[in-house]
């Protein structure tokens, strides 16, 4: 579960960039965060993560407070940042030791975990080539399964199928819903409203540091009317509220 109760963060003492939002992300769902380029989407992210720290408001990731306890609460987190381009030199396999070494996964469980996450994402055959030699969806590949490595109980994933291929964004909108399903926390951002549409069980949108709405899909279409696309609803949300 994800909390934030009246979090705000302003940049450079002017821009309120999240302003007093209030979110409650609940075990077994998948949760999608939407919102125009610029929203505070991200930034939300990093304050959920602990990068960035709120300038007022609380924060709790599986009930611990992320200012309070960091690092008993960054264990219960695996994030995939919106840029896989990171630690480009290393190779595969040692990108992904490196950040089992980060979460303390004993070796026997490593082999095992990076050998099944490698093979469901197709990357085994490329684990001892360096990061930098890989496409996009590579990249974006290899750091997924970094951030799973040590089973995470809450996923916080930043436009996550963003260079990925049509199967390895299919499985891992499969793991999302079983990740879910198992009673765990899934928090991605996207603004592919065709991607929220079919995935999430809830949803919230976000436009100049607010959120504009958030309930079920079922909810947002009975708030609007039954014959509009996720799409002219979510245009109908931001354009009211930059009305």
């Amino acid at each position: 579960m994800i909390e934030l109760q009246n979090v705000t963060k302003t940049y450079n003492g002017t821009v309120k960039a999240v302003d007093s939002i209030n979110l409650t992300i609940k075990d077994g769902e998948i949760f999608g965060f939407l919102g125009p380029n610029g929203a505070g989407k991200t930034t939300t992210i990093k304050l959920i993560m602990g990068i960035l720290r709120a300038d007022q408001g609380t924060i709790r990731v599986n009930g611990l407070d992320i200012a309070a306890s960091p690092l008993e609460a960054k264990k219960q987190l695996g994030f995939a940042p919106d840029s896989p381009n990171m630690f480009l030199r290393l190779k595969g396999i040692e990108y992904l030791n490196f950040m089992a070494d980060m979460y303390d996964v004993s070796a026997e469980d490593r082999k095992t975990r990076i050998r099944e996450l490698s093979q469901r994402f197709q990357m085994s055959d490329v684990l001892n080539d360096r990061i930098q030699s890989y496409s996009h969806g590579m990249r974006q590949k290899i750091v997924i399964i970094g951030v799973l490595l040590h089973n995470p109980p809450v996923w916080v994933l930043d436009e996550p199928m963003t260079g990925l291929d049509p199967r390895s964004s299919f499985l891992l909108k499969e793991m999302m819903r079983e990740h879910a399903d198992s009673g765990k926390t899934v928090f991605f951002s996207t603004h592919v409203l065709d991607v929220a549409e079919k995935v999430c069980d809830r949803v919230a949108i976000i436009d100049k540091g607010h959120i504009l709405f958030c309930g079920t899909m079922a909810e947002m279409k009975e708030h609007f009317s039954r014959n509009e696309s996720l799409e002219k609803m979510f245009l109908e949300l931001t354009e009211s509220h930059e009305e």
